[in-house]
């Protein structure tokens, strides 16, 4: 199972009909290293990316960074939205194009990123940002069920598997708008994007029922393995690192995509308008997408990253694993978050707050 070493990964990708576009040509020569006195202040996940990794940036090109790991996304952004100014942000797809609107996000020299060229054709050029004049990719993954097979009274295969009242009090999401909307919206069998204002009312009054029997815990990596482990909960929304953490300790913890469809997530590199040290950060997205160094992050952090270059330098064990690399079958039905226009954005969240006030 998983995709093996010589199994394109392009074929994953076409598979999910994800409306990709022809990839552009965005590499050249690089150029002469930022000056020696340059900091950086790089926002990311906290763990992403390994102080050792960083330190070898800084010993090869005299450039300190300043990791400033965030909490949430949103953080980043209102900081960002606030004037505070940072080199390098890492932001999901469908965080990108109102920063673009707003003049707040730099466009990128692919002369000082020639290692872009790393990068899977399939991830280049994507409706949120065409022709990546914005963002390059970093990682990518999917959102699904993590359950304790043992603690389930017969295979869990749905999303609408969480409604299931024999389960109650035993789940687990997260207080994240677009994810769990988007759930209960794939679970009636309609697109987790979708700014249809019957389609998003279905879904909240569906959230809505199952808000007394779900608990939602701040997203962080493998978020959900110790209340799986524990065997408080039976069934979590969910990713790879939840179940690669959790196994460890119970191989009854298993990670499925749903049949009406995962849910598709990417990180990209990003740098801030007022950023004053565009080269280096350039420079330093360049390093990261050396082959060596990407396959060092994936196989620390069990993300892939789509870089063709690094995928045989993966782990096997790793690289093999299906909750990493999931097959194509399992994929059917799978949606990618984009973007919301503004006025999807506007109801989307109106209906967000309506589902936080029910029952109070």
């Amino acid at each position: 199972m998983g995709y093996k070493a010589n199994t394109p990964i392009r074929t994953l990708i076409v598979v999910l009909a994800l409306g990709l576009l022809a990839a552009q040509s965005a590499c050249g020569t690089a150029t002469t290293p930022p000056p020696k006195t340059t900091d950086l202040i790089f926002r990311n996940w906290g763990g992403d990316i390994s102080p050792e990794i960083l330190a070898a940036f800084e010993a090869e090109y005299g450039i300190k960074v300043h990791y400033l790991p965030y909490e949430t996304q949103e953080e980043a952004i209102d900081e960002i939205r606030a004037g505070k100014v940072y080199d390098l942000v890492v932001l999901e797809n469908q965080l990108i194009p109102p920063l673009v609107a707003d003049g707040l996000l730099a466009e990128i020299d692919y002369g000082n990123v020639p290692n872009f060229r790393n990068i899977s054709a399939n991830f280049r050029d994507l409706a949120y940002d065409p022709h990546n004049v914005h963002s390059i990719p970093y990682s990518w993954g999917t959102t699904g069920l993590v359950v304790r097979t043992d603690l389930t009274e017969r295979p869990v295969t749905r999303w609408a598997d969480l409604w299931d009242p024999r389960y109650a009090g035993k789940l687990m999401g997260w207080p994240l708008p677009r994810y769990m909307l988007g759930i209960a919206l794939k679970s009636l069998g309609l697109s987790l994007n979708s700014e249809n204002p019957q389609e998003v009312e279905a879904a909240l009054q569906k959230l809505i029922a199952l808000k007394p029997h779900i608990t939602l815990r701040d997203w962080e990596p493998a978020v959900a393995a110790p209340y799986l482990i524990d065997g408080e909960v039976a069934i979590a929304v969910g990713q790879a690192d939840d179940v690669t953490a959790g196994q460890e300790a119970n191989p009854a913890i298993q990670y499925l995509l749903p049949e009406e469809g995962a849910i598709l997530w990417g990180d990209n590199f990003t740098i801030p308008a007022n950023s004053p040290n565009n080269k280096a950060a350039e420079q330093l997205i360049d390093f990261l997408l050396r082959p060596e160094i990407s396959a060092q992050i994936i196989n620390a952090t069990y993300y892939w990253l789509p870089n063709d270059a690094a995928l045989p330098l993966v782990n096997p064990e790793i690289r093999d694993n299906p909750a990493i690399f999931p097959s194509s079958a399992s994929l059917k039905n799978a949606e990618i978050l984009l973007p919301l226009s503004p006025e999807g954005e506007a109801l989307h969240a109106a209906a967000w707050e309506r589902f936080l006030a029910a029952g109070q």
